[in-house]
C-alpha cells in the first residue's frame, strides 16, 4: 500500500491539534485508523515533519567496499566457480556471502565469469 499524501497527513494533524477534535473523531472523519492519527501527531511533535518513512530494511552487503579483494581473488583463482569464490572470500575476510551476491558483485565490477575455451576448432567432415 502506498503512503498517504503529505497533504492528507497535514489535514489529519491539523484537525486534531488546531480544531481540537479527538483522535477517534479525526480517524472517523478521514476514514483512517486511530493508530495512524496517533502516529502522525507524535511524528509531528517529535520530528517536526510528516514525511513518510522509508519502507523496507536498508540492504547491506559485505561486498560493497571489497572491490580490491574481489579483483585479487578472481586474478589468483581464474577457474574458480562462484561457490568457490564465496568460500575464498569468507576465508580472506571472515564474511560469508551468497552465490547470488557474489555474481552480482562480479557483474558490477565487469568481471566476466565465463571460461575461455582453448580455441579448439571442430573440423567439418
Amino acid at each position: 500500500m502506498k503512503a498517504y499524501s503529505i497533504a492528507l497527513r497535514e489535514k489529519i494533524v491539523a484537525a486534531h491539534i488546531q480544531e481540537k477534535i479527538s483522535i477517534r473523531q479525526v480517524a472517523i472523519r478521514f476514514a483512517v485508523s486511530k493508530s495512524l492519527v496517533q502516529k502522525l501527531v507524535k511524528q509531528q511533535q517529535v520530528e517536526g515533519n510528516l514525511q513518510p518513512l522509508q519502507r523496507g530494511k536498508p540492504q547491506f552487503s559485505h561486498l560493497t567496499n571489497a572491490e580490491v579483494e574481489l579483483r585479487e581473488l578472481v586474478v589468483e583463482n581464474q577457474d574458480a566457480t562462484l561457490v568457490e569464490l564465496c568460500e575464498l572470500f569468507a576465508l580472506k575476510t571472515g564474511n560469508w556471502v551468497s552465490r547470488t551476491a557474489m555474481c552480482r558483485a562480479l557483474q558490477k565490477l565487469g568481471l566476466n565469469r565465463k571460461k575461455k575455451h582453448c580455441g579448439v576448432v571442430k573440423q567439418q567432415l
